[in-house]
């Protein structure tokens, strides 16, 4: 390999290309721009190529657009000749959907296949931001990329559901308030995203169940103490309990917003400022209810030597995924805090729609 990069390698180019509005390419044929970091140039210039580039958009997006979704999970939405880049956002983002629904008719195409256009929705996704990108096919997609200076990526890797690995990178002594034998844990996947966090309270005995508990991270509960959620109360109560029994494990995964990232989270908050709740917010956005990946909870725990765990969750998929991952949960302990007036109706639909045992 050298000093070329390898395909992780290439693939954490790609993501952090496209939240600079820079193209990628696909090796099957396709140059991607993401539509939330498009600009009025790279847009002319695309048009300039010739061609029938394309706005792909996931399923869930294309419902509340009215388009047809003829490939099952995305649509291909045909950009008109005069497209421009207010157009593609406001296809794209759902911010001013109730103000001016009305952004089409739209055609979506039907024949030839989409994988790449699958690929394109995946990098976006990879890269935290808005669901949707403007797809062109090209002939020669390596002689594009190298004429452009762009990065090449194959598309079946942008859609590979394989867990990154996770190398344990540091720990440290960390007194807290819940109990001073704490330890902070520092993971770091080989694909350059986020890293994960493992707090260890006390010494757990490693042949035993632990307490642990999967918090994926929430800004705004944890730390600004929003009362639109209960992730605050949560993540101090599994803490305080932990000390309380003296040992303990919670992993901090890096997964704002059930994976959608921050900005995202904060798009959504904002559709439900307009009626919608969570799941039908993220669904508006182009997401799925819950894009975590909670097989990273269960490698980290594995990686600290636990194959047992007494989960801290009101959430039965999260104890099922446990399993499926080969951490054995002995018992599924209830969390439940941090119900108040403003997160009734975001609770509800936990409990409604997600399946949590509130």
């Amino acid at each position: 390999m050298g000093f070329s990069p390898d395909i992780t390698e290439r693939l954490a180019r790609a993501r952090a290309d496209l939240r600079m509005g820079v193209p990628v390419v696909l090796d099957g044929g396709a140059v991607v721009l993401a539509a939330e970091t498009l600009d009025a140039v790279r847009l002319a210039h695309l048009r300039g190529l010739g061609g029938d580039p394309v706005l792909a958009v996931t399923s869930w997006r294309a419902e509340t657009l009215k388009a047809r979704a003829y490939d099952g999970d995305i649509a291909r939405i045909t950009l008109p000749s005069d497209v421009s880049l207010t157009w593609v956002r406001s296809v794209a983002d759902p911010a001013d959907d109730l103000r001016a629904p009305m952004k089409g008719p739209l055609q979506t195409q039907r024949d030839g296949p989409a994988d790449l256009h699958r690929a394109a929705i995946a990098l976006t996704k990879a890269a935290r931001l808005l669901p949707a990108a403007v797809v062109l096919p090209i002939d020669d997609a390596t002689g594009f990329a190298a004429n452009h200076n762009l990065t090449l990526v194959p598309a079946d890797a942008a859609v590979d559901d394989g867990l990154s690995p996770l190398n344990p990178i540091i720990s440290a002594r960390l007194p807290l308030e819940v109990s001073e034998a704490g330890r902070l844990h520092i993971f770091r996947p080989d694909d350059g995203a986020e890293e994960h966090y493992a707090v260890e309270i006390g010494q757990p005995d490693r042949s035993k169940p632990v307490l642990s508990r999967l918090h994926s991270a929430c800004f705004t509960g944890d730390l600004l103490g929003s009362l639109k959620c209960d992730c605050g109360p949560q993540l101090r109560g599994a803490l305080a309990q932990m000390g309380a029994e003296g040992a303990g494990v919670l992993l901090y995964l890096n997964q704002e917003g059930r994976g959608i990232g921050l900005a995202n989270k904060m798009r959504a908050y904002s559709l439900q400022d307009q009626g919608f709740d969570t799941v039908e917010a993220n669904h508006r956005l182009g997401f799925e209810d819950d894009e975590r990946d909670f097989r990273i909870g269960a490698e980290i725990l594995k990686r600290m030597g636990f194959s047992q765990a007494r989960l801290l969750t009101n959430n039965p998929a999260k104890v099922a995924r446990m399993e499926s991952c080969g951490v054995h949960v002995t018992e599924r302990v209830p969390l439940k805090v941090g119900a108040n007036e403003h997160n009734h109706a975001y609770l509800a639909t936990k409990a409604a729609k997600s399946g949590h045992l509130l």
